[in-house]
């Protein structure tokens, strides 16, 4: 072999590697499509009309369209931060013992029965997502393979992709019905019937999402009696206790029906929307300390919910809570500690949660006042059509029937 065949050689060996090793490993990986909803948001920010309005906003605005902190969440903020033996350690695994006791007690009633015969097991959360993920992922394993898990449609867009993501197929049962612009309560319970006995269906205690239609106490008895006929196991969404209606125990309604029926049960809480505890909390010209503080501690991290079971006996309860327990700590390991803890200060306070009582129903009260206005402006324009919907639903969210053109 010539000098000139070896540099050849030797030339092609060299590029065939530096090809292998520019190879990506992740080059099948396809490009997401960006979430709708942010999105949304995001392209409401960069728009520099005047007079945009966001309809889409997941999140409580005042008449400027500004965040409102509650005057109750800065009252147990400054009591967290006046605490002379506040810390930073870890929380325990499964959060705060006393702000899960509380979410249940919150949830179920202060007389649940459940909860005086130790049928309840709970975690926190980091929100409502995190609960809804936590207790899918614990479905994916302890439930009967197979089981599909039925939405309604539509629903928030997240559910599909947090069942999906744990290998849980993914179905619909009808929701809305568009003609009346109200509940298919006869779609909705053909669907219960025909779904395979034991499906997990996911309901929205109240203020749904996004359609702002809730079943009344008789449709939920309804839907309540072909569950138990069917043996369907009920996940709750319950991302607006208190919110929608302003009463705490109105809200969590259905969430009781079932439980007082026998059903065992999981509820995701949020209180993101009930407490404004959305993200972080920042100053409003952080310093470096802060920004530094607020991303690698987790103490000013605000996203807090619980995901709470309720069982047949407390035998199961703890092996639930078990494995609560030993899922969260491969997925998070600790939850966030400071949004739980004023959440914890309010909920076992009997003069703070007072206030925030006070402050949901200032919150529910000026969406119902909008939603009155709306109405009657549509009527006194004389707009064609029947806007009742309007009012009939409640929450911060509306389908108004209105088609785009």
């Amino acid at each position: 072999m010539t000098p000139s065949d070896r540099l050849n050689l030797l030339t092609s060996h060299l590029s065939a590697t530096s090809h292998k090793m520019s190879d990506s490993f992740f080059e099948q990986v396809p490009l997401a499509p960006p979430d709708v909803i942010f999105h949304l948001t995001a392209t409401y920010k960069a728009d520099t009309f005047p007079q945009k309005v966001n309809l889409g906003v997941g999140a409580y605005r005042t008449d400027k369209g500004k965040p409102w902190t509650l005057p109750v969440v800065k009252k147990a903020d400054e009591i967290l931060h006046n605490d002379p033996n506040l810390d930073h350690e870890y929380l325990p695994i499964k959060g705060i013992p006393t702000f899960t006791a509380a979410s249940a007690k919150l949830m179920l009633g202060a007389d649940s029965v459940a909860i005086k015969e130790r049928r309840v097991a709970g975690a926190q959360s980091i929100s409502g997502t995190g609960a809804i993920h936590l207790g899918a992922l614990f479905l994916s394993k302890y439930y009967p393979k197979g089981a599909v898990a039925f939405v309604s449609n539509p629903t928030w867009a997240n559910h599909k992709a947090i069942f999906n993501n744990v290998g849980i197929e993914v179905a619909d049962y009808p929701y809305w019905n568009p003609a009346t612009r109200g509940l298919d309560i006869d779609g909705f319970l053909g669907a219960l019937n025909a779904a395979p006995n034991g499906s997990i269906i996911v309901l929205h205690a109240c203020a749904h999402n996004p359609t702002g239609v809730d079943p009344s106490h008789e449709q939920w008895t309804a839907i309540a009696d072909v569950m138990q006929a069917k043996k369907h196991f009920p996940f709750f969404d319950c991302a607006y206790q208190g919110f929608a209606s302003g009463d705490l125990a109105a809200d969590s309604w259905s969430v009781r029906h079932f439980v007082d029926r026998g059903f065992e049960i999981f509820v995701g809480q949020s209180y993101a929307k009930n407490f404004g505890l959305y993200g972080m909390l920042l100053t409003a010209i952080p310093s470096m300390f802060e920004i530094w503080d607020a991303i690698f501690e987790d103490h000013k991290r605000e996203r807090c919910g619980c995901l709470t079971a309720v069982t047949r006996d407390t035998v199961t309860a703890k092996r639930v809570d078990s494995q609560f327990e030993k899922l969260q700590r491969s997925e998070i390991s600790n939850p966030p500690a400071y949004g739980a803890r004023l959440v914890n200060i309010v909920l076992n306070d009997p003069v703070l949660f007072a206030e925030w009582e006070s402050d949901l129903r200032t919150m529910s009260g000026r969406i119902i006042d909008m939603r009155d206005k709306l109405y009657k402006k549509l009527i006194e324009l004389d707009t064609p059509g029947q806007w009742n919907h309007i009012v009939d639903q409640i929450g911060m969210f509306s389908f108004t029937g209105l088609k785009g053109r």
